[in-house]
């Protein structure tokens, strides 16, 4: 094994894998589908047409992840990943994801969504919203506030010195002990900062967002976020 893969590699686990699918074919959700990939799950990803559009995207930078509907992914996956714009969370196929839990790495960007005040209201996190849009869905966020490259030059083993952390945000225990476990799988260490209603801190506008830092650093930032511009900002909303 080179340096380069060992440092990429997760902790090793010989325990069976679930299916994980992939809702948004873009810079994420393929940086994902790799790390994915490399843990040893098994990937569906989707875009936003026919699954033809998006095959050899994905046979080029997640390749041994399958191409294929938004459907088929919401139905045969155990785990579904949301890296859409976020200003398309009303195309997800809501009713076929009840009971299943899914991770919301959506970000709000003017630029591709437009200027949506629903969006970017201090008062409400975004994964608040897509939680009200899928009430039969358990909903975690994660994996939305480090960039890309990051995500994909950061996976460690765990207890490595230079390992990186990602924060995660949920209202069911349950279901964050199960993302907190996905994340330490694929090589970064998980940071719990509240309910969806804390996730507003992971949002852009937190100096958390972009974040590349180790637990204790991300653990920090989070304690210090009140006393941020953006956090009074959001507690005067509140």
């Amino acid at each position: 094994m080179s340096d380069a893969d060992a440092r990429r590699a997760p902790h090793e686990d010989t325990s069976p894998r679930p299916v994980v699918g992939i809702l948004g074919a873009g810079k994420v959700g393929t940086v994902l589908a790799r790390l994915l990939l490399a843990a040893g799950y098994r990937v569906l990803i989707a875009g936003s047409g026919a699954p033809s559009k998006i095959a050899l995207i994905v046979d080029v930078l997640a390749p041994g992840a399958v191409a294929t509907t938004a459907d088929e992914v919401a139905r045969a996956s155990s785990v579904v990943i949301l890296a859409l714009p976020l200003g398309k969370y009303r195309s997800i196929p809501a009713a076929l994801l009840d009971g299943k839990l899914v991770i919301d790495a959506m970000n709000y960007w003017w630029e591709v969504d437009g200027h949506r005040a629903d969006l970017d209201d201090p008062r409400v996190s975004t994964s608040e919203l897509v939680q009200a849009f899928l009430p039969g869905s358990r909903v975690v966020k994660a994996f939305n506030h480090m960039g890309y490259h990051d995500l994909d030059q950061g996976p460690r083993p765990s207890g490595a010195h230079d390992r990186k952390a990602i924060g995660i945000a949920g209202d069911d225990v349950g279901s964050l002990a199960t993302v907190a476990a996905f994340v330490d799988t694929v090589g970064f260490d998980p940071v719990p900062v509240g309910t969806l209603h804390d996730s507003i801190v992971l949002q852009p506008g937190s100096p958390l967002f972009g974040a590349n830092l180790p637990a204790a650093e991300l653990r920090d930032a989070v304690a210090a976020f009140p006393a941020t511009d953006r956090g009074r900002a959001v507690a005067a909303a509140r």
